[in-house]
């Protein structure tokens, strides 16, 4: 199934990338054994591609209220409800081996609202599915809601960061038509051991 095209678009050889982003691919392809194809299709366009991923790593990375479960719940959330199939199958991939289950991902995907997570997780889920789909009427008492479950106004900007940049994000992959990896299927399938 790989041989099929990453993109609509053309994909430049990793050979021909600009140095700083053929060494980001590289390190990338050294820590998990293989190139995600987000990398392959964004670098189309380079320029692009850095902004994107500073603007993911800022968000993904930092540290705060939220687990990186978490953030990678809202992702798959958010994801299946923009029909996004590359952020759903990769993100969750990371989603299982970051909550070490193996169906948490595909239970957010379908329908978060039966998934086994927690009430405050859910409520964390529905105000980023709100900020994903309906930003418009977000208003106080989305924020009394999660701050109800514990969360902080700050933690809300994060929901929200990481809501509207994978709304970005979807769109991009859905227009360049971007496949996902083979790998991210079988990735945090298997419950580890000890």
């Amino acid at each position: 199934m790989q041989d099929r095209p990453v993109s609509r678009f053309p994909v430049p050889e990793i050979r021909d990338l600009p140095p700083d982003i053929r060494e980001q691919i590289l390190a990338v392809q050294e820590k998990a054994g293989f190139v995600p194809n987000v990398f392959l299709a964004l670098a189309h366009r380079p320029d692009e591609l850095r902004a994107f991923f500073a603007y993911h790593d800022a968000i993904m990375e930092r540290e705060g209220g939220l687990t990186k479960a978490e953030k990678e719940m809202i992702v798959v959330a958010t994801s299946a409800a923009n029909g996004c199939q590359y952020c759903v199958v990769a993100h969750g991939a990371i989603l299982r081996i970051r909550a070490k289950d193996p169906l948490i991902a595909d239970q957010v995907a379908i329908n978060y609202r039966k998934a086994d997570i927690t009430p405050r997780q859910k409520a964390m889920l529905d105000f980023a599915m709100k900020v994903s789909r309906k930003s418009h009427a977000v208003g106080e008492a989305d924020f009394a809601a999660l701050r109800s479950h514990g969360f902080t106004d700050d933690d809300a900007w994060d929901i929200g960061s990481i809501a509207a940049f994978f709304s970005l994000s979807n769109r991009m992959a859905n227009l360049t038509a971007m496949r996902p990896n083979d790998e991210f299927y079988t990735m945090g399938r298997e419950p580890r051991c000890g």
